[in-house]
């Protein structure tokens, strides 16, 4: 077997497991990998073309911190709670 013929029957069962495993599609099921097959390979031959090579970002300016003013008793107030979670109900259960 082929690797093409190979890459074709993974497809197909890509495929049919996508569509919920019908029973009778095969024809269909390989002839479209058949035609994903072929586009994958058409592709790679456009890509062949040597690219230039990924360039990182740089960081952009940082926020600069804000300062805290301390509270009137000369304390650092303390940072605000985060949100509790949403209290869920149990659901009830059907006799």
């Amino acid at each position: 077997m082929t690797s093409n013929e190979y890459r074709i029957r993974e497809l197909a069962y890509q495929i049919w497991q996508s569509e919920g495993c019908p029973e009778g599609q095969q024809e269909r099921h390989w002839h479209m990998a058949c035609k994903l097959a072929e586009a994958e390979s058409l592709a790679g031959v456009q890509q062949a073309k040597p690219r230039k090579p990924a360039t990182t970002r740089k960081a952009g300016p940082v926020a600069k911190p804000v300062p805290v003013a301390p509270a009137a008793n000369g304390e650092i107030p303390a940072k605000p709670a985060l949100k509790k979670p949403r209290a869920t109900r149990p659901r009830p259960t059907s006799p």
